[in-house]
């Protein structure tokens, strides 16, 4: 009985370890995305004005559309969506044009975007759907599955329009 007793403890401690040790290496890996999250968090706080973030989201198509795009609202209560740019370093890109913002009602919200989506592409299986940057145009990406074909579309976050014709990714 004492021997079990033994056996059950060591094994509720080695679970623990590991469990621990999990933990720590899942904090390892995430940390230098948490540290860009927090640091877009600040740059849109003072320079955009945000002063209650709802959502952020990283948003990457090539080496020079690094950005951090978060949502929420300003001191007067206006719902905004910020985009901050960074450089392929990680870093904040700073600048004139690192931090644009505009308010939700003068572009297109998310739901918004997802009832144009149901409409010119009904029928699609939606992956991801999150604000970035395509061809110097602040966008929504669209990342869908179609009768077993993979794509990437653009739509303007202006007016919602779509953004050229879009990508396909080569089947398998």
């Amino acid at each position: 009985m004492r021997k079990r007793k033994k056996w059950l403890l060591l094994g509720i401690a080695l679970f623990l370890l590991i469990l621990f040790g999990l933990s720590q290496f899942y904090a390892y890996i995430m940390k230098d995305q948490w540290n860009e999250r927090n640091a877009a968090k600040e740059v849109a706080k003072t320079r955009a004005g945000l002063t209650e973030i709802s959502k952020a989201q990283k948003s990457v198509w090539d080496e020079n559309s690094v950005y951090w795009v978060l949502t929420g609202k300003n001191k007067a209560g206006t719902d905004l969506m910020v985009w901050v740019r960074f450089t392929v370093d990680g870093k904040p890109a700073g600048g004139d044009n690192g931090v644009y913002a505009e308010e939700l009602a003068k572009g297109t919200s998310e739901k918004q975007i997802r009832s144009i989506i149901a409409s010119q592409l009904p029928g699609i299986d939606i992956k991801r759907l999150l604000p970035g940057v395509y061809n110097g145009e602040y966008a929504w990406q669209l990342f869908y599955k179609q009768e077993g074909h993979y794509y990437y579309k653009f739509f303007r976050f202006a007016d919602g329009t779509a953004i050229g014709d879009g990508y396909t990714l080569p089947s398998k």
